[in-house]
């Protein structure tokens, strides 16, 4: 029997299965597809899941790792939407967008490498660690009681059962997890019929390139290869699932350039719209949902990717530890209440980004007011880090903890141990949860023992250290720090990471 098993074996799947496999649990990934799906997806990585991504070692040494603009680039950004009758300021060189307006401050470069790069580097990480991919098995359903989920699997040989410990849905916006464990996907539909293509066409001149607002929607178009991403605000599609031809995609082309552009051939291409929904809870039972399952949003600004990796690495350690017997089930619970409000508030940037992009000169107004607030770096910076998911603070469970770092992400510090330097994100690359000594306490591996078999005790020197002590969960979010004392640090252990070890 598979002590977990995930649905879903898009990078959010695996992601989640390499979390678990860290802590030696069993995992079977099912995907339905036989292999990695190459129509356009997200072409680049962002924000916080450059973080992640680094405390993994992932994703180091691929082509087109972050780099700086050329000069092209710089003039495009420079030149916001590139609308000769724009009153937006010139945005700041590197900036990203918000709402297609270039005004967005990230504090490191993009990882400019399309989500199917990612796929392949997670595949190959969950090989090494031992986790069973079966490609081209469906669910079709499963049942589940106080000591497992049976699983009715539709497989290339025909019809399977399996048992499995936990279930992981991360099979999408369209979940069949979710929908089989009964649980809601409130939301908002969709008012955008949009297209992400690579296409050939007739006159490479028939637009500038760039970014540009239409009075009926958004056109983007960049040169060498062609690249296209239409929008329009007529309603969703009538389906998502047709297939797209040729003449839909070249009418909408036509609509938003007013041009008779004539397109040749299409080599990649898919339909979205706005659709915005989320899970009322991401745990029933022994199911859990994460990513898309979880939540869907639009694909401005590319939240889903960096969103389904900071659900995967919450939960990961959490499941692995329950799946081991080391901590109550109730430790899953706090991955509903803290990831879900995450979420919520990704789906209310996303309705704000669309809002910001509909035509009118009502919109038009509201666009050049934001963009002037935004040279204000305070306010820029604000923004930019709930876009790029550096503002989450999760609640830890003990008013008494105090400090600027209790309950967030631990920056990646520079250290000095007792092998030489070191930076954090390379000391958590186990999975593990780790216990920063910064002072020099002798007597805080000694608190520690207890838990030894599943904390790593760390002392280091560091030259701009926040505290004297942390205690850094393996999602990277802060649990305990000095100047709060012994027993607060026991709590915190016991908390996250089970009951101590009986002395032998």
């Amino acid at each position: 029997m598979a002590q977990v098993a995930v649905v879903g074996g898009g990078p959010i799947g695996l992601m989640l299965a390499c979390e678990v496999a860290l802590h030696d649990v069993p995992v079977v990934v099912l995907e339905r597809l036989p292999d990695i799906e190459h129509h356009p997806k997200a072409e680049g990585i962002t924000g916080r899941a450059i973080d992640i991504l680094d405390r993994r070692a992932l994703m180091i040494g691929v082509d087109g790792t972050p780099a700086q603009p050329t000069d092209e680039e710089r003039a495009r950004i420079a030149l916001g939407e590139r609308r000769p009758d724009s009153l937006q300021p010139k945005a700041f060189p590197g900036a990203r967008h918000f709402a297609t307006m270039f005004v967005l401050r990230p504090e490191s470069p993009d990882l400019l490498v399309p989500q199917q790069v990612l796929e392949q580097d997670l595949a190959r990480r969950a090989a090494q660690l031992g986790v069973e991919v079966r490609r081209g098995h469906t669910v079709t359903g499963f049942t589940q009681d106080a000591d497992a989920v049976h699983l009715d699997v539709e497989g290339p040989d025909g019809p399977y059962r399996m048992r499995a410990g936990w279930l992981a849905g991360c099979d999408g916006g369209r979940s069949t997890i979710r929908k089989l464990a009964g649980i809601a996907f409130p939301g908002t539909d969709g008012i955008t019929t949009g297209y992400r293509a690579f296409a050939e066409i007739d006159d490479p001149g028939f637009h500038l390139p760039g970014w540009f607002r239409k009075d009926n929607g958004l056109l983007v178009y960049e040169e060498g290869p062609p690249r296209f991403i239409t929008l329009e605000f007529i309603g969703p599609p009538a389906s998502r699932d047709a297939p797209i031809t040729r003449e839909e995609f070249q009418a909408a082309l036509r609509r938003l350039s007013g041009t008779d552009v004539t397109v040749t051939k299409i080599h990649k291409i898919n339909r979205f719209t706005d659709n915005e929904r989320q899970a009322e809870t991401y745990r029933r039972g022994r199911v859990l949902l994460a990513g898309d399952a979880a939540h869907v949003q639009s694909q401005w600004s590319g939240p889903g990717l960096r969103l389904g990796l900071g659900d995967a690495v919450n939960l990961g350690w959490k499941l692995a530890a329950v799946a081991r017997g080391q901590c109550e089930e109730s430790l899953l619970d706090t991955y509903t209440s803290e990831r879900h409000p995450v979420g919520a508030q990704t789906l209310e940037v996303q309705r704000a980004s669309i809002a910001l992009m509909r035509p009118g000169p009502h919109v038009d107004a509201l666009r050049r007011l934001l963009t002037h607030l935004l040279m204000d770096e305070h306010t820029n910076r604000r923004l930019t880090a709930v876009v790029d998911d550096l503002h989450i603070a999760y609640d830890m469970g003990d008013p008494s903890l105090t400090g600027p770092l209790v309950g967030r992400y631990c920056p990646d510090l520079r250290l000095k141990t007792a092998d030489g330097p070191a930076r954090l994100a390379e000391l958590q690359r186990t999975g593990r949860p780790l216990l920063l000594d910064l002072a020099g306490d002798p007597g805080l591996r000694a608190r520690a023992e207890p838990w030894s078999g599943r904390v790593d005790v760390v002392s280091a020197g560091c030259a701009e250290a926040p505290a004297d002590a942390l205690l850094i969960r393996p999602d990277g979010f802060v649990a305990w720090s000095t100047p709060a004392g012994a027993a607060s640090l026991t709590d915190a252990l016991a908390r996250w990471f089970g009951p101590p070890a009986r002395a032998a």
